[in-house]
C-alpha cells in the first residue's frame, strides 16, 4: 500500500481532527512558550505536535510486503476496484487487531496472508485492465468508421488493389477496437463480482471476531478466501494474454500486385486467309 493510501485512511483522519490531535497542538504551544520564544514558539510548538501525532496515526505499511499498489495512478473504474478491494483488506485488519490471541487469531492470520495476495491480484488486474483502455483509447472509432465509408465509395466507382487493401487495414483497427472493448466490459465485471465476494468474506472474517467463534469455524472461510485469489489470478493471466494477443505493433500492408498499365498496346489480329472461290479459273480460260 502506498503512503497516500495509508495517509487517507480513518485512523488518520480521527488524528487531524479528533481530541488527540487537538491535545497534541496545545502541549506543543505550551512547551514553545516554556522554551522562551513567546507566540512564535508556541505555534511552531503546537503545529510540530500536531504533526508528530498525525505521523504516529499513519498505518505502518505490511511486513513482507513488495507490491507498491497505487491506485490513484489508474483511471476510472479501475482505481475504484483497487481502492474497494483496499478498503476490505483495511477492514480485515481492523478485526484482525480487535480478536484476541489464540487459535482463532491465527487462523484469521492465515486467511490475511491469502487476502493481501488477493488485493495484489486486484492490483495487477487493474493496471491491464487500463492499459488495454488507454490503448482503445488511441482507436479514434469515427473517424475510423468515416474513412472506412469514404473508401468503400470510391472501391465502388473505381476499384483498385490499394483501395481494398485500405478497407482491409482500417475493417482490422475497427475489429481490434471490439476485442478491446469486449475485454474490458467482461473483465470489469468479473472484478467486481470478484471484489463483491472479497468483501463479503471480510465481512464473515469480522463476524467471527466479534462472536469469538471456534477456530474451526475460520476453515471455510480461508477456503473460500482461498478460491477467490485462484479466481483472481486467472483472471489476470487471461488478461496478460488478451494484451499479448493485441499488441500494437506495426503490421505491414499485404503485397499488392503491380499496378496494370493504363495505355494498353494495340492488338494485332492475325491475317485471315480467304478460302479460294470456285470459277475463278474457268472464267480465265
Amino acid at each position: 500500500m502506498s503512503f497516500r493510501d495509508r495517509f487517507y485512511t480513518p485512523q488518520v483522519a480521527r488524528a487531524m481532527t479528533g481530541p488527540a490531535g487537538i491535545v497534541a497542538g496545545g502541549v506543543g504551544a505550551a512547551v514553545g512558550v516554556l522554551t522562551g520564544l513567546g507566540p512564535i514558539g508556541a505555534v511552531v510548538g503546537a503545529i510540530a505536535a500536531w504533526v508528530i501525532r498525525v505521523g504516529v496515526a499513519v498505518p505502518r505499511p505490511e511486513r513482507g510486503s513488495t507490491t507498491r499498489i497505487d491506485a490513484f495512478a489508474l483511471n476510472e473504474p479501475w482505481k475504484r476496484l483497487v481502492r474497494d478491494a483496499q478498503q476490505a483488506e483495511q477492514n480485515f485488519q481492523r478485526a484482525l487487531h480487535g480478536t484476541p490471541q489464540g487459535p482463532l487469531r491465527d487462523r484469521l492470520g492465515e486467511i490475511r496472508a491469502h487476502l493481501n495476495e488477493g488485493v495484489a491480484e486486484v492490483w495487477e488486474i487493474a493496471k491491464s485492465g487500463n492499459a488495454v483502455g488507454m490503448g482503445r483509447a488511441q482507436i479514434n472509432r469515427p473517424a475510423v468508421e468515416g474513412e472506412l465509408a469514404e473508401t468503400r465509395r470510391l472501391r465502388a466507382a473505381a476499384d483498385s488493389p490499394s483501395l481494398a487493401a485500405t478497407e482491409e487495414a482500417l475493417l482490422m483497427q475497427l475489429a481490434t477496437a471490439d476485442r478491446m472493448e469486449a475485454t474490458l466490459t467482461e473483465s470489469e465485471s468479473r472484478l467486481r463480482l470478484l471484489n463483491a465476494r472479497l468483501d463479503e468474506a471480510v465481512t464473515r472474517a469480522i463476524e467471527l471476531s466479534v462472536s469469538q467463534a471456534d477456530s474451526t469455524a475460520a476453515g471455510s472461510l480461508r477456503a473460500d478466501v482461498a478460491g477467490i485469489v485462484d479466481e483472481m489470478e486467472a483472471l489476470r493471466q487471461a488478461m496478460v494474454e488478451v494484451r499479448a494477443s493485441d499488441a500494437t505493433v506495426p503490421k505491414a500492408l499485404p503485397d499488392l500486385p503491380p499496378p496494370v498499365s493504363q495505355t494498353q498496346p494495340p492488338q494485332t489480329q492475325p491475317p485471315q486467309t480467304q478460302p479460294p472461290q470456285t470459277g475463278q479459273a474457268g472464267e480465265g480460260t
